[in-house]
């Protein structure tokens, strides 16, 4: 909504390697459909390769993990972003407080500058609460994690 307030036209791209299991991915992936069908919004959805992934993360601590993780991710964002002739690309990942705002931005930045093409950086993280209790409202799936097995892991065993 903010975007688009702002005079964006908002398309998405739902690129999750990290993903674990697949079926969190079928629910994600769902939850983008369900979302998109009641803001009519265009979704790209690249091929989902768990190996991209891995291969990213292999032999990283968890810091370094998220690193990669998010630069593999947004390096793609932006390479598609350019091809389709978008002006800027930015990330959901801006919404979330459980996120490293400022390594999220000089990631979305330095990738910027190597494509040559505008990272549009804003802290959503305000209006996180907001949009996951309409997402909620609306009976859109919420996930628990962000989405790799590793955070699962860490999730579910701190109970």
């Amino acid at each position: 909504e903010r975007l688009k307030e702002k005079g964006f036209e908002v398309r998405g791209l739902f690129y999750n390697p990290n993903i674990h299991p697949f079926a969190e991915y079928q629910n994600r992936r769902q939850a983008v459909e369900n979302f998109i069908k009641l803001n009519n919004i265009e979704v790209i959805y690249p091929e989902y390769n768990p190996a991209e992934f891995f291969q990213a993360v292999n032999l990283k601590e968890k810091n370094g993990r998220c690193l990669a993780c998010w630069s593999l991710r947004l390096k793609l964002t932006a390479k598609i972003a350019k091809e389709k002739g978008f002006s800027h690309f930015s990330t959901t990942l801006l919404v979330s407080p459980y996120q490293d705002q400022e390594l999220l931005k000089k990631i979305g930045s330095d990738i910027a500058n190597a494509e040559e093409i505008e990272f549009y950086y804003e802290d959503f993280r305000p209006g996180f609460r907001k949009a996951h209790e309409e997402a909620k409202a609306k009976g859109i799936y919420c996930q628990k994690y962000c989405g790799c097995i590793y955070s699962e892991i860490e999730r579910y065993s701190k109970k």
